[in-house]
């Protein structure tokens, strides 16, 4: 897949910093809600709401909760998997992976304004992403090996995530063991952003440890 062939309608938001992927399982010493604010105030651009283990109805509740969380602010709010719950809630997008709703399909439901991420966990999953797709950014999953999430492929390292970033201009959120002893190498590579899950889901002090990934892209 060449770059140049997806449509340069749709827009990536210039985050250029932190991204915040929730899970609840993960969060040691504040509720969801608390984590979503402090990371906020330490420099987050992005939140993804990912709960795969939720009804629909605790889904859309909580996705209510974070939308008010960020009404005053200009970050978006993105679902994972859940175009139903995207556009029950009014979210800004999705963030889909290899075995979810293919993208050009949630781009007729969505709509042109609707950001929407695709998951990548290969150079074949790249190569494979239809010319026709809309998609706004790649998720460059994992990164690093990582606990968080273990169905994936091999992690596609430092050296993988530079040969991507030499055959895409489209943004990279790169995600998968991402800390501090390693985020500016992973910046350095060629990502756009920073995703994290247990990074500030499990920090005590959630908005210090936002901020130091935000102070990486000054």
């Amino acid at each position: 897949m060449k770059s140049e062939s997806i449509s340069k309608k749709h827009k990536f938001p210039d985050i250029h910093g932190p991204y915040l992927v929730t899970d609840r399982g993960l969060c040691l010493f504040h509720t969801l809600e608390s984590i979503v604010a402090k990371s906020i105030q330490g420099g987050v651009k992005l939140i993804q709401l990912r709960e795969k283990d939720s009804d629909t109805k605790d889904f859309v509740d909580l996705a209510l909760k974070i939308k008010t969380i960020l009404k005053d602010t200009d970050i978006p709010l993105l679902i994972n998997d859940r175009i139903d719950v995207a556009l029950a809630v009014g979210a800004e997008g999705v963030h889909i992976g290899q075995s979810d709703m293919p993208p050009i399909y949630a781009r007729r439901i969505l709509g042109d304004s609707a950001i929407i991420g695709l998951s990548i966990e290969s150079m074949e999953d790249f190569e494979n992403i239809p010319a026709e797709a809309k998609i706004d950014y790649l998720g460059v999953s994992p990164v690093f090996a990582t606990t968080t999430k273990q169905d994936t492929k091999p992690p596609w390292g430092i050296e993988g995530l530079k040969l991507l970033r030499s055959k895409t201009d489209l943004p990279l959120v790169a995600i998968g063991g991402i800390g501090e002893k390693n985020a500016k190498q992973v910046i350095d590579a060629g990502a756009d952003s920073l995703a994290v899950v247990s990074f500030l889901c499990s920090a005590e002090f959630p908005e210090k440890r936002a901020k130091f990934l935000s102070d990486l892209f000054l």
